[in-house]
């Protein structure tokens, strides 16, 4: 792993844990090991690596969803595929959706996370549009809207509450 790979992963996980501003350059220069200069020659601001960060946890989300169509053609329910990925990250990770979490922020952060995160929601609306349209859903973009809000809410609560068992009973 590259040091700007070990970067972006330890900010992840703070970011997860406690929000964007729950890093800063020099923590994750001490736990990689290296200068806080050396932070800015990978992010030159901390917009540009919570940009990347947010950019890097969409296409990574959207990879792991895979293709509606496949999924269909396996005789599987594409709305649970994209169920799992919320539950593994709550109940294996015990972690938040990041853009979920940079969303609820959304006021404070610079623009370009900003972009960042209307992308990701972007992104998973227009996947669970298809989703629902291959699942016969009579108003898919509702229904889209639904599930992510369902899943992003549930995840909140659950986390709010440091019981799992309202997301497992969200989600039943």
């Amino acid at each position: 792993m590259s040091k700007k790979e070990e970067l972006l992963k330890i900010a992840e996980d703070k970011v997860r844990a406690g929000g964007y501003s729950n890093f800063s350059f020099r923590e994750l220069a001490n736990e990689v090991g290296i200068k806080s200069a050396s932070v800015h020659y990978h992010f030159p601001t901390k917009a540009d690596l919570g940009a990347e960060l947010a950019h890097q946890y969409t296409d990574a989300f959207m990879a792991a969803l895979g293709d509606v169509d496949q999924i269909k053609a396996q005789d599987k329910n594409p709305i649970d595929t994209y169920t799992q990925i919320f539950k593994h990250a709550l109940l294996n990770d015990n972690k938040m959706c990041l853009c979920g979490l940079l969303g609820a922020q959304n006021e404070s952060l610079p623009e370009k996370i900003q972009t960042e995160v209307k992308r990701f929601f972007s992104k998973n609306l227009a996947w669970l549009t298809a989703a629902h349209i291959a699942n016969g859903e009579s108003d898919p973009e509702q229904a889209a809207i639904t599930t992510v809000s369902l899943l992003e809410g549930a995840m909140m609560i659950s986390k709010a509450l440091n019981d799992h068992s309202y997301f497992k009973l969200a989600t039943q």
